[in-house]
């Protein structure tokens, strides 16, 4: 997933895995709409669904001039089951 060393140390920071640890509350909460997505990477995902919780990793992996913390609380409001 990682292409690059920013990428690459982002993954493995402790930043990162609280964001994961967040989306993984989240994933495991059910007021949460955390369905699986469609992705074109069939290599990755044979089943052209990539994971609630990968996709939005890649997301910030990829994006790193996002503030993850203003990320989540809209990711939050967003799939909010109302």
């Amino acid at each position: 997933m990682a292409n690059n060393k920013r990428q690459a140390d982002f993954i493995a920071s402790a930043e990162a895995q609280e964001i994961r640890k967040e989306l993984l509350d989240m994933l495991e909460n059910g007021k949460y709409t955390t369905e699986s997505s469609y992705s074109t990477d069939t290599e990755q995902y044979p089943d052209s669904m990539i994971p609630f919780i990968e996709k939005h990793m890649r997301y910030l992996t990829t994006h790193p001039s996002v503030d993850p913390a203003h990320y989540l609380a809209n990711l939050r409001l967003m799939t909010r089951v109302r």
